[in-house]
């Protein structure tokens, strides 16, 4: 909404933080993840997060794997010489700011909404969260404004390989702007890589998952930013292929919970199957 940041945003980012609180062993460690959301939020979410360890546990399992996915793939990619990592729809994400390849000039480009990043300024000055030369701010709006436009003008380099992530983002798009993006990404040198969540199209849930899928709709449409883009897995792959990417990796829920929460004795795990995490390599 403009002039105004992200409800979205700043929900996933207190789930982050709720993670770090109640669930043990954790699945991603973000030492940043309460101080982001601010003293005041981060004081409420400390005094009930014993009462609501259980609350939305599976929707809290998908975000911060997704966040854990992400990073376990931008880790490969340095190691096979990527120094650019771009994060499009960034919210409250404390990547930039923790950076563990900085070390190597792993440099960190933000992308956002104008108005959800000025948010997150005020919020990291807030928190004392110290801002990196490596942190580079990029506002973009993804359905008005060029995405290469836009990042060539942060110093961004089109002609050396990048990362990108981009979590919790696609549902809300256009077709056509989740094109164009993927399209930029596609045409990036060999070697550059894409992570991204998605929403299963409804024709290939079952009935229970279509009402789970129709009550988060409600939910993030109420805050104003109504889900617009589903997804068949199988077309979604061929289209993908069809833009470039030569190595998919597309994970569902049994995936997902075979690799991060395998063995665990408090039963936090992704659940419902609604949403699936997609790597895609150029």
């Amino acid at each position: 909404m403009e002039y105004k940041p992200s409800r979205t945003a700043l929900g996933v980012a207190v789930r982050r933080a709720a993670h770090q609180l109640v669930d043990h062993p954790k699945v991603f460690d973000d030492p940043l993840a309460l101080a982001i959301i601010g003293p005041e939020v981060a004081a409420k979410l400390t005094s009930s997060a014993s009462r609501s360890a259980h609350a939305l546990q599976a929707l809290r399992a998908f975000v911060v794997v997704r966040s854990r996915y992400a990073e376990d793939q931008l880790a490969k990619a340095v190691d096979s010489g990527v120094r650019q990592y771009v994060v499009l729809g960034a919210g409250l994400d404390t990547f930039a700011f923790r950076n563990t390849h900085a070390g190597v000039g792993l440099r960190v480009f933000e992308v956002d909404h104008p108005s959800t990043q000025m948010w997150k300024q005020q919020q990291l000055k807030t928190s004392g969260i110290l801002i990196p030369p490596e942190a580079i701010f990029v506002p973009v709006n993804f359905e008005q404004q060029s995405l290469g436009d836009e990042l060539r003008s942060a110093g961004f380099r089109s002609d050396e390989s990048a990362f990108f992530a981009w979590l919790g983002v696609v549902p809300y798009l256009t077709e056509n702007a989740f094109t164009a993006t993927a399209s930029y990404v596609a045409a990036m040198p060999p070697g550059s890589g894409l992570v991204f969540d998605y929403a299963v199209a409804k024709s290939v849930l079952n009935f229970l998952q279509r009402i789970a899928l129709d009550a988060l709709a409600w939910h993030v449409a109420r805050a104003g930013e109504p889900f617009q883009l589903f997804f068949d897995p199988q077309e979604l792959a061929a289209k993908l292929r069809a833009l470039g990417f030569h190595h998919l990796e597309d994970l569902g829920i049994e995936e997902i919970n075979a690799r991060y929460f395998r063995d665990r004795s408090d039963n936090f795990r992704v659940r419902g199957g609604l949403g699936r995490l997609m790597g895609a390599w150029v």
